[in-house]
């Protein structure tokens, strides 16, 4: 009887044991994924080991799951190879870092919708069986999907917020310039009124780019790219005719403020005459749903006093 308890008590010291090792090693584990120290520059190309170190402090996610990123967007790169650039040029106008890859962020897209895919075949089995897993498939592939459109709704968004704004942030270089101010300063100070505004940030890393010693034709250029959106390509080409014909930098600010305005106009005009088309379908659904309401109680009594006869 004593062996037997000394055994059993070994049995639970070992247990413990093993378990406080699993604590340990987990806890190791997670600390030496999150730490965001620096990787070793070696025989890599320097700016590329930086913008790593960039991402793992920016990116949990990237920290946390680096070595499936770098698998899928090995794959992205054959894969989706007509696609990158166009995912670049939205990376660029939806404002994120500059650090991302269009194969990497598109990795990214799809660790999020793996990382879900449990979430989906639990509920899906649940529901249907066995059968569920096509499902969860699905839904996993229709959610990186989602993922990749929203990425262009967003840069959709920020340039339409970025030629709303940006009439009042030229009519304002136009002011600070005409009452003496230099093109820097007087930039400056619009940045420094327009800072929380997508506008601000785009001219700002304009100002950035040109004290740095780019030519102003050249960071806007950069902008122009950046963006990469008619109307915006029209508004900095003018500009920069400008500035090539030597006419005053106050003169085209303001000339293509008025521009941007006038076709502010016209995209409101336009989408006020759409509204009607738009409205059609709602107005016939509230049309029949008011016609069933008022005419369905006679019909069931008609039926039901029919079939009572």
């Amino acid at each position: 009887m004593f062996a037997v308890q000394q055994g059993t008590l070994g049995f639970g010291i070992a247990g413990c044991g093993l378990a406080l090792a699993a604590v340990f090693v987990l806890t190791r584990t997670i600390r030496n994924t999150l730490y965001s120290e620096d990787s070793e520059q070696g025989d890599e190309w320097r700016y590329d080991v930086n913008r790593i170190n960039e991402l793992r402090r920016l990116s949990p996610l990237y920290r946390m799951f680096y070595p499936l990123i770098a698998g899928l967007a090995v794959m992205n790169r054959g894969m989706f190879r007509g696609s990158l650039p166009e995912i670049g040029r939205e990376l660029q106008a939806a404002g994120h870092t500059r650090f991302w890859t269009p194969e990497e962020y598109l990795a990214r897209l799809q660790t999020i919708a793996l990382l879900l895919m449990p979430v989906f075949v639990y509920v899906c089995v649940e529901i249907m069986g066995t059968p569920g897993l096509v499902s969860a498939l699905a839904i996993t592939g229709v959610t990186a999907y989602w993922l990749r459109r929203r990425l262009a709704s967003e840069a959709h968004y920020r340039l339409f917020q970025i030629k709303k704004k940006m009439p009042f942030l030229l009519d304002l270089v136009t002011l600070l310039m005409e009452a003496g101010s230099t093109f820097i300063n007087a930039m400056a100070e619009a940045v420094r009124e327009f800072h929380d505004q997508p506008v601000g940030v785009e001219f700002g890393r304009v100002l950035a780019e040109i004290r740095m010693g780019k030519s102003r034709t050249m960071a806007l250029e950069a902008m122009r790219e950046r963006l990469s959106d008619d109307e915006v390509t029209a508004i900095v080409g003018s500009i920069i005719q400008g500035e090539n014909l030597g006419t005053p930098l106050a003169t085209v600010f303001r000339t293509q403020a008025d521009v941007l305005r006038i076709k502010r106009t016209q995209r409101a005009e336009t989408i006020a005459g759409e509204a009607g088309v738009k409205m059609l379908l709602p107005g016939i659904l509230i049309m029949a749903s008011t016609v069933v309401i008022i005419l369905g109680p006679f019909l069931l009594s008609f039926i039901y006093q029919e079939y009572i006869f």
